[in-house]
């Protein structure tokens, strides 16, 4: 009895032990039935004391498989995921979604590629987001690697998607069924958008900012308004992008708010400071500082600028003068 009861023991506390080890090795929140979270502790730019992990890295689980939407900036950040998955879930990753072309969310692609290399797992992107880590992701990841530093990024190589997704197609992930749109000329080039009307959860990659300064990266200012628009008309409970945002009463989640609000004021500020006469290299043109409180507001307003600026001025130039009618009555 006294070696029966020693076994149970031993066995109960490595159950615990075994527990307390997934339960650690990754924070996960829950956001919805079977879709997990995994966010940065706080918003910050890339840095060696964040590892480069600035956005979420989430996950859908049903029917015994996972789905995994912007895997992370680095082969370990990956790696945790997976064992996190394995350990406290008990699933292997079918899936990755890659929803745009940036190294803070593609370069843990490399953590699955043994499962990739046969085929038992699965990295989806659309064809502009394949084109788009082809051209870029060798300097991106050299640019992570001197942002976050070589340790963070040892062993990280670039793994590409392997099928390509396109709008309308449907996910299914055990009983769960996500709907893919596609955004062109948004944040990027191409962005991935999942939607899943049954649990209200909207993946908007890079499109949705919260706390952080949206960054006009590849895409157009109008379209990623055009975009947001209708994002916003799907009434979406949660939304994971660059930060996890969920609606409160009839609201809309407050990340997705809060990025329009910032394009729709720098759209505005651009066409009043050509109105004003002044050019797109005064660094106090369009200042916004309501928003200095956002994480790289510093590294990205100015750039933001320049290239709403580039975009906005031709459509400024092909307004209509002021009829010489309407110049007297004003100054009447």
């Amino acid at each position: 009895m006294r070696v029966l009861g020693a076994l149970l023991f031993a066995l109960c506390c490595s159950v615990s032990a075994q527990d307390r080890e997934c339960r650690d090795g990754v924070p996960w929140q829950p956001v919805a039935p079977g879709v997990w979270a995994w966010s940065p502790p706080q918003p910050q730019e890339v840095s060696p004391d964040n590892a480069g992990h600035v956005v979420p890295t989430s996950v859908l689980i049903d029917g015994g498989e996972a789905l995994v939407v912007d895997p992370g900036p680095s082969r370990r950040h990956g790696e945790r995921v997976r064992a996190s998955l394995a350990c406290r879930f008990g699933v292997q990753v079918r899936w990755i979604v890659n929803t745009h072309a940036h190294a803070e969310n593609v370069l843990a692609n490399g953590a699955w590629a043994d499962r990739i290399e046969t085929g038992q797992t699965t990295v989806l992107a659309t064809e502009g987001t394949r084109r788009a880590m082809e051209q870029r992701c060798p300097t991106c990841l050299q640019s992570l690697i001197e942002r976050a530093g070589a340790q963070a990024m040892a062993d990280t190589a670039i793994v590409w998607p392997t099928r390509s997704l396109a709008e309308g197609e449907v996910l299914a992930v055990g009983a769960q069924r996500l709907r893919v749109m596609r955004v062109e000329q948004g944040h990027t080039e191409s962005d991935l958008v999942l939607w899943h009307p049954q649990a209200g959860v909207l993946w908007a990659g890079g499109l949705v900012y919260g706390e952080r300064l949206p960054e006009l990266a590849q895409g157009r200012v109008d379209a990623w308004l055009d975009a947001l628009d209708r994002l916003q008309a799907l009434r979406p409970r949660h939304v994971i992008g660059a930060v996890v945002s969920s609606a409160q009463g009839d609201a809309a989640p407050a990340a997705l708010a809060g990025t329009r609000a910032y394009l729709q004021g720098l759209r505005e500020r651009v066409l009043r400071a050509m109105d004003e006469g002044r050019h797109a290299g005064e660094s106090t043109a369009v200042a916004m500082p309501e928003w200095r409180a956002w994480a790289g507001h510093a590294q990205r307003q100015g750039f933001n600028v320049q290239r709403a600026w580039r975009e906005l001025e031709p459509l400024w130039m092909q307004q209509a003068p002021p009829s010489p009618a309407s110049t007297e009555q004003v100054g009447r």
